[in-house]
């Protein structure tokens, strides 16, 4: 009795001291501090990966699958760690805490990575004019450079889960709806505004000046946004963990722990894993931007007659601009013109979205195929250089492909699941993208050793000339439209969704049509 009258003594002063804390901290104030700090790590960590696999060629000698696969693993285990970084942060460390410390190893890592750059020791030396020989890099050049990759990751999987629930916790969410609906906009329009700067201006930076400052300037960027954070440390709102119940923690008979709710919840895991396994393709098609720029590098990237050239790692932007013009569109301008036109409102399903995302991603890989075919055939036979504004179409479709599929995974998983695996589902994606670039780089090291034996040039040579990446993509278009085929099945097999349109009112589904 004394030990549960000390533990409600101690959840009465918890509370207490948690509304007095709100009312000291939190806060409108705290807004330009957490956006600023999301915008300016988004600007860093983004604007390093579209060239890094010319850094891994140029500057550590590795042959293109090898450089590939290395950009595979980090992009997977920057897709993984959020998963452990929201574990932590809800079970142990709090937002705050868990937040502080990615932005901590996310600097050492860019830091480390720019001092590879910096110091010419570190990576391996450049060729001599008398010999084409290139001394491979050594064990501790590769450690270096590893670690500032696994350093990058792990900031990468405390900042990226928290930010966005950290900045809502710092608003009062009672009779606050349109303040909340606001600050999630300026979020999501400041991580857009930043990827975009990222793949224009952070690039440019690398290709017209040098790695030494490219990769300078993502460094301080990451500074301030880590400075600023700490600056504000004073004004913020940090939630904790909380025990509702405290009784649970001296149960003798852990299995008593186990409810039918938490049944039901790995029942609802297990029944949506075949459909988030069809999320895998389309994936591997999104990380596929390394011979994107491979492709690029090797065409005509000047604007009409101009002597401006596009740098070959922006030509990711144009997949960004359509996902959000797409977005937009589909929001703001043809739902509500359907709507108007039928009279009732219209909705596609969330399995509808994926399955025309997985059809979308397809076309672009066999888009894709066709317009390295002709410009390899150009190259090769003709020496002509093709315009690389034929990757426009290619990439439009890539992020009208992730407009589709990204979002209708999103919400089918948080649509299904109880709410309380609302965490769960919002790192079930992110997940699939680790997954993702796992498996993509098992297919190219299969297709690597598969067609470069014999003294045959392999597939994804190296050069991209003597090469055919137009094959590559066209495997993959293959596989993507099998994959569409098993969509259907997992689809057909899973059934009808969860309809939550209802829940805020009766009546409401009547005036709804739905494309499940």
């Amino acid at each position: 009795m004394e030990i549960e009258a000390n533990l409600s003594s101690n959840e009465n002063g918890s509370n207490q001291e948690e509304g007095e804390s709100r009312k000291a901290k939190g806060g409108l104030i705290t807004m330009p501090f957490i956006i600023a700090n999301e915008a300016f790590e988004k600007v860093a960590s983004y604007g390093l990966l579209p060239n890094m696999i010319f850094y891994l060629m140029n500057e550590y000698k590795m042959g293109v699958t090898k450089a590939t696969n290395v950009i595979f693993y980090w992009s997977a285990a920057t897709n993984f760690t959020p998963l452990v970084g929201a574990l932590l942060a809800d079970s142990f460390l709090g937002r705050f805490l868990t937040i502080a410390l990615g932005s901590i190893f996310t600097l050492m890592g860019m830091t480390l990575l720019w001092l590879t750059a910096a110091i010419p020791h570190v990576r391996p030396p450049p060729c001599d004019q008398f010999t084409t020989h290139r001394k491979p890099a050594t064990s501790a050049q590769h450690a270096l450079l590893f670690t500032s990759f696994a350093l990058m990751s792990i900031g990468a999987g405390g900042i990226r889960p928290c930010s966005l629930a950290f900045g809502a916790d710092q608003l009062n969410k009672k009779n606050n709806t349109n303040t909340l609906e606001s600050y999630f906009g300026w979020y999501y329009a400041s991580a857009s505004v930043s990827v975009l700067i990222a793949l224009t201006g952070i690039v440019y930076i690398q290709d017209r000046i040098g790695w030494e400052v490219g990769f300078g300037v993502p460094a301080i960027l990451m500074l301030l946004s880590t400075l600023l954070f700490f600056l504000a440390s004073k004004l913020f709102l940090n939630k904790a963990c909380i025990i509702k119940n405290p009784q649970e923690v001296y149960s003798t008979n852990r299995w008593n722990l186990c409810s039918i709710e938490q049944v039901e919840e790995l029942k609802a895991l297990l029944r949506v894993a075949p459909l988030w396994s069809t999320g895998i393709m389309p994936a591997i098609n999104i990380s596929q931007s390394s011979f994107l720029l491979l492709q690029a590098n090797s065409m005509d990237r000047h604007i009409g007659s101009s002597a401006f050239q596009i740098p070959a790692g922006s030509f990711g932007m144009f997949s960004v601009v359509t996902l959000t013009i797409w977005i937009v569109l589909y929001d703001r301008a043809i739902i509500p013109f359907a709507s108007r036109i039928s009279g009732r409102r219209i909705h596609i399903g969330a399995k509808s979205r994926m399955g025309i995302g997985i059809f979308l991603s397809g076309v672009s890989m066999a888009v894709s195929g066709a317009v390295e075919y002709v410009r390899r055939k150009k190259a090769v036979e003709q020496g002509l250089s093709m315009s690389a504004l034929w990757l426009v179409p290619q990439n439009c479709l890539t992020g009208l492909a992730e407009a589709f599929s990204a979002i209708g995974q999103t919400e089918f998983y948080y649509t299904e699941f109880p709410r309380s695996m609302s965490s769960i589902a919002s790192s079930l994606f992110g997940v699939g993208m680790a997954v993702a670039n796992l498996a993509a780089s098992v297919v190219l090291s299969a297709v690597d050793g598969a067609t470069g034996g014999g003294g045959k040039g392999s597939w994804v040579s190296s050069n991209i000339n003597e090469g055919h990446y137009g094959y590559y993509y066209w495997l993959l278009a293959g596989l993507t439209f099998l994959n569409l085929f098993y969509f259907s099945i997992c689809s057909w097999f899973y059934g009808d969704c969860v309809d939550r349109v209802a829940e805020n009112g009766e009546g409401v589904e009547d005036n709804l049509y739905q494309f499940s």
